[in-house]
């Protein structure tokens, strides 16, 4: 395949493994990937002649917003990559509403240096790097998910290119199945290029850093998990739990939606309390801060990892326990935490197709190379056992059980259906999971 074969749309937006720019573009951030190029399109009609090229040329599509890509199908082996990184402006559309319009292709810490000056912000993902596109439309659990809920739950419009390559601007009104299936399993039903989203007043916000030793028995989460349950939606919190020895260590970041120094202080002081306080700091930071521009950087494979994910409706003591054992064990995980209570829960189950919303953690586990899934399986199958769902964007493995988790019952139908009506034959669907979901 040469560069005279493909349409003169694409001319100087096609990045071949002759190109030096392409050592850049071909991986996600956890796996190497070498497709057969690299479409760089700059507009919504660039997508729509890359889609029609590939799909003509009958090479496998991936689709990459610009992110982490934990999966690593929005990369592949000897297809097309259609990277929506040139598709990323960000613009108030309308500020007495806080709607904003912003590109699939930009990453979160674009958006929050884009919106800072105007006083908004949206919650996102954790890290500056993590693209729109990828996380907006399969949840989005951000920095300030207790108080507004997931990203999807303010998506108010979304622009998708179908597999057919028409165009349509879908909303509550217009294409209503198209919206619900895009807010939360967008990645089966077509490009999305840009999205409309309501954001939040928001300037700066307060954040406490907590490392505390965590009790073998769990109760060290326990008590975090049933302080986050009672405490004021402005607190969400996210921590990671990794071994030091054989003693657990939380690394907890805990974030509070506004400068009140006394309503934060009483908000946070109970968490000095879960477990052996080793270090504490707080300080007032603009919003933009959490997911700053010193965290994008290139995908290139850097990190080799295995992980997978689970929801639970509430933090039992066997649960704590089971995921505190996952670090403390001979061949530890490291297991992230995060608050997905508050807002998310307000949403009913049925309103967009991400189901979980009687969740109120949201564990995630993790291998790093050497070690590889089967180690992962043996680490998490115990702390699995208390879970109920799952998120689809902390999961490197997509099988047809993991759609189930992501998509249970009516949900994982209805989602199906839509794929099914949306992309007939499957190019999309066919990227991200085997055939059975065919």
């Amino acid at each position: 395949m040469t560069p005279a074969t493909l349409p003169k749309e694409l001319d100087g937006k096609v990045v071949l493994p002759s190109d030096p720019r392409y050592r850049l573009l071909r991986s996600t951030y956890t796996k190497v990937s070498r497709p057969a190029m690299v479409v760089l399109p700059q507009s919504t009609a660039d997508v729509v002649v890359a889609l029609r090229y590939a799909r003509d040329s009958g090479l496998p599509i991936a689709v990459r917003s610009g992110g982490h890509g934990l999966s690593g199908r929005s990369s592949n082996d000897g297809g097309v990559v259609i990277d929506l990184s040139g598709l990323n402006q960000v613009r108030v559309l309308d500020r007495r509403a806080r709607l904003v319009r912003v590109g699939a292709g930009a990453r979160w810490a674009e958006v929050a240096q884009a919106l800072s000056p105007a006083g908004l912000a949206i919650s996102s993902g954790d890290h500056g790097n993590v693209g729109v596109g990828g996380l907006a439309t399969a949840g989005g659990v951000g920095w300030l998910v207790r108080d507004y809920g997931l990203t999807i739950d303010h998506i108010r419009a979304a622009e998708v290119v179908l597999a057919d390559g028409r165009v349509v601007r879908t909303d509550a009104e217009h294409e209503p199945d198209l919206f619900w299936a895009v807010r939360g399993a967008g990645a089966g039903v077509g490009i999305v290029t840009a999205f409309e989203i309501e954001a939040t007043e928001l300037s700066d916000i307060t954040v406490a850093q907590l490392t505390l030793a965590v009790a073998r028995d769990g109760s060290t989460l326990t008590r975090w998990a049933e302080h986050l349950a009672r405490a004021p939606r402005q607190l969400s919190t996210a921590a990671m739990l990794m071994s030091h020895g054989r003693q657990a260590i939380l690394s907890l970041t805990a974030v509070y939606a506004g400068t009140d120094a006394g309503r934060m202080r009483r908000a946070v002081t109970p968490l000095l309390k879960i477990g052996s306080l080793l270090d504490e700091s707080t300080q007032r930071a603009p919003y933009a801060a959490l997911v700053s521009p010193a965290h994008l950087h290139p995908n290139l494979g850097q990190q080799p990892a295995n992980t997978t994910n689970g929801l639970l409706p509430t933090m039992t003591p066997n649960a704590a326990q089971a995921v505190t054992a996952a670090v403390t064990g001979p061949h530890p995980a490291l297991m992230q935490l995060r608050s997905v209570g508050g807002a998310v829960n307000d949403v009913a189950a049925d309103a967009t197709a991400y189901a979980h919303r009687d969740a109120t953690v949201l564990v995630v586990g993790t291998v790093f190379a050497p070690g590889d899934r089967t180690a992962l399986d043996r680490i998490w199958r115990p702390v699995g056992a208390h879970t109920r769902g799952a998120y689809a964007n902390f999961e490197s493995r997509l099988d047809a059980a993991a759609f189930r988790r992501f998509y249970p019952g009516a949900t994982g139908d209805r989602v199906l259906a839509l794929w099914r009506r949306y992309d007939p034959d499957g190019i999309f669907r066919s990227a991200l999971y085997p055939a059975e979901l065919s």
